[in-house]
């Protein structure tokens, strides 16, 4: 069951912003950002003062759905600060504090609105373990781990998958318009704008509009799975408005703590709640320490500055990782958008072997995609350019030693 723990073998005691110490005293740079969930960095200097001052004064810590003052104050900075600015009307559902069950609770929803069983999900999608969110993952290594039939989803090509140029909606919608497919409309869709844990796949803003207008036109809904490369990862706070999208349903978890804290948030369009009560609880859905941090990470969204500042953080990256890929071997394939990056290499195994380096080398990168091929990049959104630019000529360092490993051991 144990997996960081092995690719990353140290025994960890104190972070602050992007960079964790070990027991010995080693420092490293962190490109791992609790797999997207500390967006902000490590103890925040911000969340942690506002934590502290909540928790001193006896604040309510755990609530279940009791209304709280903590819970009002994040969906009124929530509604103010990113609903209201974007023209988006959506109520806001508290589920377990994973993200998987925020996708279960989309898909049992979905499912209840439109009376339907199929969900769609495309190729090399992951949206948790769960067994109703493992049905809309790919990742054959996890589906396998279910032991029990995983039904009623259907799954489809990414964009790009049949090649460039090439449209990867074209049999969908061709299924969908012809009754005699044999196939039925589905309740719902689920889609990764980018897909992290599938290799840093990006999403055009073209096939994300064709695949929303499929939705509109054959009425399904359009779930958006926001979950690590939502809350700024690309650079605005959902990942699908530079495809100037309105998803039916929007999946939240991670980062929208804030803190690293457990949260996990669906956002529905009013027309679609239709829960009764009771259909989908839990007894840690309200995590009012959460709250706390969240409402005060909402700061940073306040003016375009944040955003600005993640973009040209983001161009940095994509210009080192060009610039490491130029000098070392030109079949690493670059990918991504905002501060979600990847280097994809031949094979899983020479990806973790410059994981393993990077790692000896004092910075933390995991590998990602359907055999691990991709060295994935997700730094602090807060990372100092100069820390990016130590964290990218370390993992440079960590690709020539693998590079000169290979190039030894095939001499030999």
């Amino acid at each position: 069951m144990r997996t960081y723990c092995r690719e990353f073998p140290a025994v960890f005691t104190t972070a602050q912003e992007s960079t964790i110490v070990d027991d010995s005293g080693q420092r490293y740079l962190d490109f791992f950002s609790g797999a997207g969930a500390l967006n902000y960095g490590h103890n925040n200097r911000r969340m942690k003062r506002a934590l502290l001052d909540y928790i001193e004064q006896d604040g309510i810590s755990h609530s279940l759905d009791f209304a709280t003052e903590a819970k009002e104050r994040f969906l009124e900075r929530l509604r103010s600060v990113i609903l209201e600015p974007r023209g988006m009307d959506y109520r806001v559902q508290f589920t377990g504090p994973t993200g998987a069950d925020a996708v279960e609770a989309a898909l049992k929803l979905a499912r209840k609105v439109t009376g339907r069983l199929t969900v769609a999900h495309f190729v090399n999608s992951y949206h948790g373990m769960t067994l109703g969110a493992l049905a809309v993952t790919s990742n054959e290594s996890k589906r396998s781990a279910a032991s029990v039939p995983l039904q009623y989803a259907m799954s489809l090509p990414f964009d790009g998958d049949l090649g460039a140029g090439a449209d990867s909606l074209a049999e969908f919608e061709f299924l969908l318009r012809n009754e005699s497919s044999g196939r039925e409309i589905p309740a719902a869709v689920i889609v990764e704008t980018v897909q992290a844990e599938g290799g840093v796949r990006v999403a055009s803003d073209s096939w994300l509009r064709r695949l929303a207008y499929l939705a509109k036109r054959y009425e399904f809904l359009l779930i958006v799975d926001d979950i690590q490369v939502g809350c700024g990862r690309t650079g605005s706070f959902f990942s699908f408005e530079s495809a100037g999208l309105m998803p039916d349903l929007i999946c939240l978890s991670k980062s929208i703590g804030g803190y690293g804290l457990p949260m996990s948030i669906v956002l529905i369009k009013p027309e679609l709640d239709i829960w009764n009560a009771g259909e989908h609880t839990g007894t840690f859905r309200g995590n009012n320490l959460a709250f706390v941090t969240a409402a005060e990470a909402l700061g940073y969204w306040e003016t375009p500055a944040f955003s600005q500042e993640i973009h040209a953080k983001a161009q940095l990256l994509r210009t080192l990782c060009e610039e490491i890929s130029a000098a070392t071997d030109s079949r690493i394939e670059w990918r991504g958008r905002g501060l979600i990056q990847g280097l994809a290499f031949e094979n899983g195994a020479i990806a973790r072997r410059v994981s393993n380096l990077t790692f000896e080398r004092g910075a933390i990168a995991e590998t990602c995609g359907p055999n691990g091929e991709v060295l994935k990049l997700i730094p602090p959104l807060t990372i100092a350019e100069a820390e990016l630019r130590e964290g990218m000529a370390r993992i440079g360092g960590a690709i020539r030693a693998a590079g000169a490993d290979r190039v030894a051991g095939a001499t030999k």
